[in-house]
């Protein structure tokens, strides 16, 4: 009989030494679903009622194990695929079928640059079993009625103590012979993530694209819906799908959705997704109005180390000289969001990317017909305030308007400064380019009619800017996106 701290697992793996990527994650791949499968066994027997009086069920995520004992020569112009120095260097893996061309891609730059194999097998996390299933299961709402044992007695659950950002917040720090993480998260941080964005927006990671929009504002996703249906029906597009909340997917040359039904209801933030080979289409998210949405889901995105995150959005004009519709392209930000203060201190400057910056002012230039010195109309460059009060308005206007006036601002909104410095906390570049929707210092408010000539006139152009920025950043090999300026001292090898 089995002693109630007894644990029954399944087939054991050894470690094993690979210098191919390919064969690694092959590795990789048989040990989770082994291990998950094993757990979603063991948890249908106990959902029909066969529960084990004593003993536990436990299955681990499978590892990656580097070990060097030099200093290698790497090319000093790569921001990663590197370890530091020499010393033992590992990570969880979660599912590796979603993350296998990311995966391909880290582990190729380690084998290149310290020329010593990696070691693939189960390590010692636990995984949950809330876990098991990639897309999801109702675990607590399964377990028969006369179950009496709780649940975490009988299955490993989520420990939110392993499930944290210590190891990307740089906070997290060890003695000369610990073993160092080889990746910014953990696999129970990334399963956290992942089952939290098919809950905000209704969509699957597997849909998520490299190159992200984010927007404040609905307009520009019925703009991006538009868009995307017109290009997909085409038939002849780069693009190979349409994904709408509830993973109702449009397949390239057809007018009308293949695969499931529109929802009812729309989630909290929902995500659309034009599909593109190598996941490398453009995912567009709206995260309606204020800075916690815009943590929240930039929290959850980065597990999926996209390669850059554009803001697209409203903002109040702060100058006299600038008029409705016109262009703000953030350089920089001050942070009165506050959600970000316990993470990433304000005094952290946000720098601004100068791949990114281009890419925008580039798209700016295509799309309005605007160039050089003329782009100058229509588009400011300068700093963005983003806080966390929707009615400053309302305020005494002397403290506010002398804090802006000091920090050059030209745009205030609610979530720019949120979402680039989550970027540059997750190392995932960022940029932002908002449109004036009002000037409430020098008597425009954003009043209904207002909006509604402004919307119909400036989203559309506004959607198409971003998508062409996206675009053009495609063009980059992703070693030159990934900017140097976004690493700090010693950094995990895997971007």
């Amino acid at each position: 009989m089995n002693s109630p701290f007894s644990v029954i697992a399944p087939n054991q793996f050894n470690h094993e030494t690979y210098r191919n990527a390919e064969d690694a994650i092959d590795r990789l791949l048989l040990i989770y679903e082994s291990h998950t499968e094993f757990l979603q066994s063991a948890f249908a027997r106990v959902a029909n009622g066969d529960v084990p009086i004593s003993g536990r069920y436990r299955a681990t995520y499978p590892e990656i194990r580097l070990t060097t004992d030099t200093h290698a020569h790497i090319d000093s112009r790569l921001s990663f695929g590197h370890v530091p120095g020499p010393g033992q260097y590992t990570t969880t893996i979660t599912r590796p079928d979603l993350f296998r061309h990311y995966l391909k891609t880290q582990i190729e730059l380690l084998l290149a640059n310290h020329n010593v194999g990696i070691e693939v097998g189960p390590s010692n996390t636990p995984i949950p079993v809330h876990f098991a299933w990639p897309n999801g299961m109702d675990v607590d709402g399964s377990l028969p009625e006369t179950w009496e044992r709780p649940l975490r007695d009988v299955f490993d659950v989520p420990d939110l103590s392993i499930t944290d950002d210590a190891i990307v917040n740089g906070t997290q720090h060890y003695a000369p012979d610990e073993i160092i993480p080889l990746a910014p998260f953990t696999g129970p941080r990334i399963d956290y993530s992942l089952h939290r964005l098919a809950h905000y927006t209704a969509t699957r990671p597997e849909h998520f694209q490299n190159f992200v929009l984010f927007t404040n504002y609905q307009f520009y996703v019925d703009e991006f819906v538009n868009w995307a249906r017109k290009e997909i029906a085409s038939g002849n597009s780069e693009y190979e799908a349409f994904v709408e909340p509830g993973n109702v997917e449009t397949p390239r040359g057809a007018t009308s959705p293949e695969i499931g039904s529109p929802l009812a209801r729309l989630p909290q933030m929902p995500a659309y997704h034009m599909k593109r080979k190598g996941r490398d289409g453009i995912s567009m998210v709206n995260i309606g109005v204020g800075p916690s949405n815009a943590k929240t889901i930039t929290d959850h995105i980065a597990v999926l180390r996209p390669h850059a995150w554009l803001m697209l959005g409203h903002c109040a004009g702060l100058r006299n000289t600038q008029r409705l519709g016109d262009y703000v392209l953030a350089h920089g930000y001050v942070r009165e969001d506050h959600v970000l203060d316990a993470d990433l201190p304000t005094w952290v400057p946000i720098p601004p990317l100068a791949e990114i910056q281009v890419a925008l002012e580039k798209a700016v230039a295509d799309i309005t017909g605007y160039s050089g010195y003329e782009l100058k109309r229509i588009m400011r460059t300068g700093t963005v305030a983003t806080i966390d009060n929707r009615n400053w308005e309302l305020r005494d206007h002397r403290e506010p308007v002398e804090r802006l006036s000091q920090s050059r601002a030209i745009g205030l909104d609610m979530e720019s400064a949120t979402i680039a410095a989550n970027g540059f906390r997750f190392r995932v570049p960022y940029g932002t380019l908002l449109c004036v929707s009002d000037k409430p210092l020098h008597g425009e408010l954003k009043l209904p009619g207002m909006a509604s000539s402004f919307y119909n006139e400036q989203v559309g152009q506004h959607l198409q800017i971003g998508i062409r920025a996206l675009e053009e950043l495609r063009k980059m090999p992703i070693e030159r996106i990934h900017s140097r300026k976004l690493r700090s001292f010693a950094e995990t090898a895997f971007q």
